[in-house]
Order: structure tokens, then sequence, then C-alpha cells
């Protein structure tokens, strides 16, 4: 019986043998098969311009790199092969041995997931991995890949800087097609645009170009590169208005400098101007229409009030995140109950920024590319309005509230505050929520139009045992 066993062990170890070496012939046919369809083995003089030309089609790919991994994963298949060799000699040599010791089959598990399938695994993954340039057209062919990604080898790094094209395919916010992650790896591919940012005379003014700046920002070079040169102000700046007076006028103009927008002016960013700037703004600047926000009964379901929020905790909110795009309103009104509130914000067509801080708050000048710059378990709320809905990629959304999650305390509040998506893609971002199971204090959907639905809720993260 004990023989049958051994034998048994062998014959399945010989049979993973012929795996790993199948999938050896897999690797290697697949690279004489590149190889062949690259016109190596044909007798052709187009074959040196091809490979070897001034613009070939594989400029700015990292071939090295991917040479790195495919190496990586052949070694990692061989030193398996070896040891899977190495332990069948064993085997043989210790015969006797193994005919008086009892295997037991937690043992024979663990060998087999440890030793052999994960090796195996890691090697599949590895392969999956591999990115190759997609060549589309013939004459005009060109690279579609992002060069910079096969610089990594980690799965979670390659996945958190891939571009995530937006899902209904249409421009977002930014103004861009996808969103870039950072890590600072894309002012590499911005050198142009980068080294016309850090092109001054040091000690002297610095170019009008923060919109240069947040171009570099929105396309992930992000965070931008201190400089030695003095910023810009207005030649007719005003001292700001009291604390009780600006949180609901509007800032003088001559605080701002209006050279690169369409509006030069607050009153030329009134709702009614089609050309006022960001377009989900709507009546953002006028401040009779912003005081009724989050402290005015609505019809709608989906509209929460401020005081039924923080009724859920009482005196227990005092500092909290505004993700969202706007004025600072929702932090002009938490400032009036005594809570803190930062609003990340970004100049898109106007000078948010500006307002917020004239009105006496705290903007915090972040894209939705980078890691929120607050430690671990801080904040008591995070607020998101008008800056999620169902344009955004999953593996970005997920990204960004696992970064919400670890700077909001335990027992902090979620405020998902009119989020809204397509109704097919409803179940796909409502597990996107649900997934941290946070406690549900307020859930509610309602329709926004016929194909489109509202998500407004309010969770509380649980504590975690360490």
């Amino acid at each position: 019986m004990k023989m049958r066993r051994s034998c048994g062990f062998a014959r399945i170890i010989g049979w993973l043998q012929i795996v790993l070496g199948f999938l050896v012939i897999v690797v290697s046919l697949s690279s004489l098969f590149r190889f062949y369809s690259a016109g190596f083995f044909v007798h052709n003089e187009d074959i040196c311009r091809h490979f070897y030309g001034p613009k070939d089609v594989y400029d700015g790919f990292d071939v090295k790199a991917l040479k790195d991994q495919i190496a990586q994963v052949i070694n990692t298949i061989e030193n398996l092969q070896e040891k899977l060799e190495m332990n069948l000699q064993q085997m043989e040599k210790n015969k006797d041995v193994l005919d008086r010791t009892r295997i037991t089959r937690l043992e024979y598990k663990k060998y087999l997931e440890v030793d052999i399938l994960g090796p195996v695994y890691s090697a599949y993954i590895a392969l999956r991995q591999l990115r190759l340039p997609t060549i589309e057209g013939v004459a005009n062919a060109t690279v579609k890949e992002e060069p910079l990604i096969n610089t990594f080898i980690t799965e979670e790094i390659r996945k958190y800087i891939t571009p995530k094209v937006n899902r209904v395919g249409k421009i977002n916010f930014y103004g861009t097609d996808k969103i870039y992650n950072t890590i600072g790896h894309a002012c590499v591919l911005m050198k142009k645009e980068l080294e016309e940012y850090m092109d001054y005379d040091i000690g002297s003014y610095c170019k009008d170009d923060w919109n240069l700046a947040q171009k570099l920002m929105v396309n992930g070079c992000d965070p931008l590169p201190r400089r030695r040169c003095l910023t810009r102000a207005s030649k007719e700046y005003q001292k700001p208005y009291p604390i009780n007076e600006s949180l609901w006028k509007l800032p003088d103009d001559r605080n701002v400098r209006w050279g690169n927008y369409q509006c030069r002016n607050f009153g030329c960013l009134s709702g009614k101007n089609p050309k006022r700037g960001y377009k989900k703004c709507t009546g953002c600047f006028e401040m009779e229409k912003e005081k009724l926000k989050w402290v005015t009964n609505s019809s709608l379901p989906v509209i929460f009030l401020i005081r039924d929020v923080l009724a859920i905790k009482p005196g227990q909110i005092r500092i909290g995140l505004d993700y969202g795009v706007g004025t600072g309103t929702f932090a002009a009104r938490m400032r009036e109950l005594n809570v803190t509130i930062v609003s990340t914000a970004l100049n898109l067509g106007a000078p948010f920024n500006e307002i917020i801080a004239l009105r006496g708050l705290i903007p915090l000048y972040a894209t939705l590319n980078q890691r929120l710059p607050l430690f671990d378990n801080t904040m008591d709320l995070i607020h998101t309005t008008g800056f999620l809905d169902g344009w955004i990629d999953l593996l970005l959304m997920d990204f960004i509230l696992f970064d919400w999650d670890r700077v909001l305390r335990p027992g902090g509040l979620l405020w998902i505050d009119r989020f809204f998506c397509n109704k097919r893609d409803l179940d796909d971002y409502m597990y996107m929520f649900l997934q941290f199971r946070y406690k549900k204090h307020k859930w509610v959907l309602a329709p926004k139009s016929q194909h489109q639905v509202y998500l407004s809720a309010v969770l509380e993260k649980p504590p975690r045992a360490i």
C-alpha cells in the first residue's frame, strides 16, 4: 500500500513536469511566431528599415523590461522543474525510508499548494501581465501602449498606473478621456510640458502658467516639482472680507488673476452665462442659491440635510473632507456649525480655489489621480457630490474608495451625495460602496431620468481588529 502511494506521488510529479514543459514550449513557439510575423526569417531589405528605422513602431516601448519579465517567467518554470527532478531523485534514493514513513494528507496538500501550485500560478499571472504594444493599421502603425508600464512587475502597481478609460466613452469633467493615476511616472511622458513649466529665472516672477501646471497634474504628472520663482498675484489685490461677511458674499474681482479664463469677473460666472466655465457648477457662483443647499427641505428623497446627518453622531463630527467640485458652500455651512471642512478643488474654467479661500475656507488643490495627503484614520467625515458619477472606471473608483477608507477614522461617516449612473451599472457601483461593510444610516435610491438613477447614502466605517 505504501509502495502504491509512493508510485502515485511520483506519477503526479511526472505529470506536473509534462505540464511545465508544455508551458515552456508554448512560450518558445509564441516567441518564434512573433519573429516570423515580423519577417525575421525572410530575406527582405525592408526588415532592417523596419527594425532599425528612426521611427519604428515600437518607439517608446520598453523592450528591455518586457524581456526581463519573460526571462523571469522562464526562470521560475525552470527552477520549479529542477526542484521536481531533485525531489524525484531523492525519492528514488530514499525509497526504503519512504516506505516506512507515512505522509499525511495535510502535508501532501501543503506541499502541492506551496511548492508546486504556488510557483505555477505565479508564472501564469506573470504571463498574463505581459503587455505588448497594439499595432493599429499597417501604413500608419502607432503604439497604443503606455511605455512605462512594463518598468514595473508587481501587478498592483501596473493596475494602478494603467490609465482608466471613462466608462461612458466621453470626455470627463477634467477634459480628458481617461484618468492617469500618478506615482510621478507620467512626467516622463510629458517631458516637453514639464521642461516648459520648469523654465524660469531663479528668484524672478513665475510665468502666469497655472493652466500648464494643472494640465500636467490632470494627466498624471503629479505632484509637481517645487519651483524657485515668485508666484504672481493680482496687482490690485484687496484685503478679504471679514469672516462673517465672506462666507456668503462673492469676493472682490480684483483678487483673482483672470487671464486664462473666458470670464473676467464673478458676475460673468452666473448660471445664465453658457460660457461661465465648468458646466456642473450651475448657479454655484450665485450666493442666494447657494444658501439654500443642504439646509432647505426638498421633495427629493436623495437630498439629505446637514442637521440630519450630524444628528447621527452628535458632537463627534469635527473635521472632514468635501471631495467634489464647487465654491465651498458645503464647507461654509459646516463652518457655521463649528465643523472644519477641507474642500478639494481644481480651477476647471473658473477660479474655484481662489473663491473657496476668499470665503475664508480651506481649498485643497488636488486631482482625482493622487493619493490623499492625509494620514490614516484622521477624518470624521468624507462628503462627495458632483464628483463621482457613472463615467468613472470601476478599478479607478476602487482605488479612490480604499483611499477614502484609509483616511476615514473608525466610526467616521462617508456621505455619498446624489451619486448617479445608468440603471444597468447600478449593481456594479453599489458593490463598490458596500464592499467595505459600513453600517448603513441612510440609503436612498431614486430615479434621475428614464435610464439613470440617483444614490444617496450615509455610511459609518466600522472598527477593525488589528
